[in-house]
């Protein structure tokens, strides 16, 4: 399927892109994919295992803000889908490491590309953000 694109701006009109197309269980893959990365703490833990695989408290130490619990449930989801594989050593005590999988690598493009409109377009954000904010006090 071909997105259909708004002529004035030569971008894809996302209604007819095939990530916001339902299912056959009426499930939509974009909402599926922001539900896992656009959480509080998957991003960032997906960023931080990017270069390398951490150990859970080294990975803890460099989420600022993040509890125990949240990095546990946050990486027992993103194993869950594939993004993330845990390790265990046979050493004593066991040593768990977090790597992301050749899955979880791939979502770096998609995310490396909103991050630079988000660094380009966040002064235009600022402002039409004041602007709105001086117009309806």
């Amino acid at each position: 399927m071909n997105a259909r694109t708004n002529a004035s701006a030569a971008a894809p009109m996302l209604d007819s892109h095939p990530g916001f197309e339902p299912d056959e269980e009426g499930n939509c893959p974009i909402r599926e994919v922001l539900d896992r990365v656009g959480d509080t703490w998957s991003l960032l833990v997906i960023i931080n295992l990017q270069a390398a695989p951490k150990r859970f408290n080294a990975l803890k130490r460099s989420i600022e803000g993040i509890s125990q619990r949240m990095l546990t449930v946050t990486l027992r989801s993103l194993e869950r889908d594939g993004l993330v594989r845990r390790t265990v050593k046979p050493t004593t005590p066991p040593e768990v490491e977090y790597a992301l999988t050749e899955f979880g690598h791939s979502i770096a493009v998609p995310v490396g590309a909103l991050g630079i409109w988000a660094a380009h377009n966040r002064d235009a954000l600022k402002a039409a953000r004041e602007d709105f904010d001086a117009a309806h006090r």
